[in-house]
């Protein structure tokens, strides 16, 4: 259990960065990363790993120490909080370089919501582009991608964890032109945190959001609807997938991208099956 000292003193310290935020008295980089609003993040961040989600993660030693690469994982969950647990999971097992190395891609809507955009951006959040990917690949970032896009957020509960198209399989390309490596990641657990039931489409058009969730516990409740349920999550990351000498020159040869795209999420998929078997129970 958290002691009552360790709340007040991470109390303490997030007020700190809320003072000086306000006297203008903080660094961030061009990405918008805050290195002191990550570190009083880190609190929750924690108290959402350990105590809310009880995350397991597996596999931290496939992802490079050093230098780039691109980590590809299913999506769900409507907010990142799946690629805010990966990135917990990255700094737990030391690998976020100090801090900043770990950058994670954001479908545009999500900058548009007030209460969120700035603690995705300071946190690692990239809008979603295959500009910002390839710069930052080439800033030697570990950079999460999550290919199946707002079809992943906005899957009905009968299809949970049936990974969506990857699309046009773009991340191959700007992984072949950057020459970082593809680690596939899964997640499960993120699929329950907000069970979708139906949708709200008029809410959804005046956010600018792709949907708007009815769940188990929203609107019903209000607000509170909005707390993510403590289902058990597993996150796993695999071994990099071997692309058989690829190139640059490989990145504009379509049948080539797709193959490997489609080769990616059958990793993927087989990934989640088999944590969803290893977790024995979605909120046990």
């Amino acid at each position: 259990m958290i002691g009552p000292l360790r709340l007040i003193g991470d109390l303490g310290r997030a007020l700190d960065v809320v003072g000086r935020r306000l006297r203008g008295d903080y660094d961030e980089d061009e990405w918008g990363f805050d290195p002191s609003f990550a570190a009083a993040a880190e609190p929750l961040l924690s108290f959402l790993y350990e105590r809310w989600w009880r995350v397991t993660a597996t596999g931290t030693e496939h992802v490079p120490r050093e230098g780039r690469a691109l980590l590809v994982a299913n999506h769900a969950g409507v907010l990142p909080w799946d690629a805010a647990m990966m990135a917990t999971a990255l700094h737990r097992a030391g690998l976020d370089g100090g801090g900043g190395r770990v950058r994670f891609l954001v479908l545009d809507w999500a900058f548009g919501l007030p209460w969120a955009s700035v603690a995705i951006r300071r946190n690692g959040g990239v809008p979603a582009s295959p500009y910002n990917a390839l710069r930052l690949l080439e800033q030697d970032h570990l950079v999460m991608v999550f290919p199946e896009g707002a079809k992943g957020v906005g899957k009905p509960w009968s299809e949970r964890y049936r990974l969506q198209r990857f699309g046009r399989g773009g991340f191959v390309e700007i992984a072949l032109r950057t020459g970082a490596p593809i680690v596939p990641c899964a997640v499960v657990g993120s699929e329950e945190i907000y069970p979708k039931l139906g949708e709200i489409p008029g809410v959804a058009k005046l956010l600018g959001a792709p949907y708007m969730p009815i769940t188990p516990t929203f609107p019903l409740l209000g607000p509170f609807g909005a707390i993510p349920l403590p289902s058990r999550w597993r996150i796993a990351f695999g071994a990099p997938i071997a692309l058989g000498g690829l190139g640059p020159d490989d990145a504009d040869d379509r049948a080539t991208v797709l193959e490997v795209a489609e080769e990616v999420r059958h990793r993927i998929q087989g990934m989640v099956y088999d944590n969803l078997i290893e977790r024995q129970g979605a909120f046990r």
